[in-house]
């Protein structure tokens, strides 16, 4: 079917822009604007949740760490009470770095500690500070980034950061600013970046019936990448609705309430493209 996206949009019109988290500069260079974090000490980590045996945000078992605040409003996103920064506890980061190792035992397959949010990279100066305690730990770090904000604190952190789970919404800009209220530039030239660099990383893709799946933007996505060595895997994240309740406790509207979550052939077929682009693709 395709996606008709009139109440996207108008849920996009309905956000507010003046909020100084949510501010960034909407130029399409590298550099991009950090958002405004009222607690500024680099001791402390503003999250959301944490999950002690993570299987699903990077290899192994995980230790994750949800931060909160994010410059997206997705329109599918499963965790909407992690996008306010004001929002969240304030976590002491030695205090996180003590839980991690303490699971030190069950990352002998080569688990770690995930970042992801909401978006790390909106408190990457606090994060390198952590990412530098975890490496002395002798733990593998993971980045769950939507890759919008870059600034040198980002630039920073990835030196200490192992393997960078990228979520790409979609290679069209015009569409990405319809799932995210924000184009895509950003996010394309974080990859480069971390191609650049050697930076090793994993492409994230959540398939949408109807908004993210026509076959012609995912040979798009496919081609785009194609010849970039540090992607090592792409990851396909079915759609689902797990988070509906969570938008309505907000006192939101959920936007994609009547899209359908993906039948196993449409994922199949996605798979099949992908894998036409990139050596390992799964179904996450």
């Amino acid at each position: 079917m395709k996606f008709n996206d009139s109440t996207i949009q108008h849920y996009h019109s309905k956000q507010t822009t003046s909020n100084e988290y949510y501010y960034l500069q909407r130029s399409t260079s590298m550099s991009i604007t950090t958002p405004k974090i009222t607690v500024n000490n680099v001791d402390t980590l503003k999250i959301h949740s944490l999950e002690s045996f993570g299987t699903y945000d990077g290899p192994g078992i995980r230790f994750v760490i949800f931060v909160q605040g994010c410059p997206f409003e997705c329109v599918y996103c499963a965790n909407p009470d992690t996008m306010k920064y004001q929002e969240g506890t304030v976590k002491n980061i030695e205090s996180l770095v003590q839980e991690a190792t303490h699971m030190k035992p069950y990352f002998s397959n080569g688990g770690g500690v995930t970042v992801s949010g909401g978006e790390p990279c909106g408190q990457a100066r606090q994060l390198v500070k952590l990412f530098k305690r975890l490496k002395e730990e002798g733990l593998h770090t993971c980045l769950d980034t939507n890759g919008y904000i870059f600034n040198h604190h980002v630039e920073e952190l990835l030196e200490y950061t192992d393997l960078v789970l990228l979520d790409v919404k979609h290679i069209n800009s015009a569409i990405h600013k319809t799932i995210t209220g924000r184009p895509n530039e950003k996010v394309l030239a974080f990859a480069k970046h971390l191609e650049e660099k050697g930076k090793p990383f994993w492409l994230r893709y959540v398939l949408v019936p109807g908004l993210s799946d026509d076959p012609k933007h995912l040979h798009e996505l496919g081609a785009h990448f194609a010849s970039y060595q540090q992607l090592k895997k792409l990851e396909i994240q079915p759609y689902h609705k797990l988070g509906i309740h969570k938008w309505e406790h907000l006192d939101k509207e959920y936007p994609l309430k009547d899209t359908p979550e993906n039948t196993p052939e449409q994922l199949a077929k996605a798979k099949e493209i992908f894998e036409q682009y990139v050596t390992e693709v799964v179904i996450n």
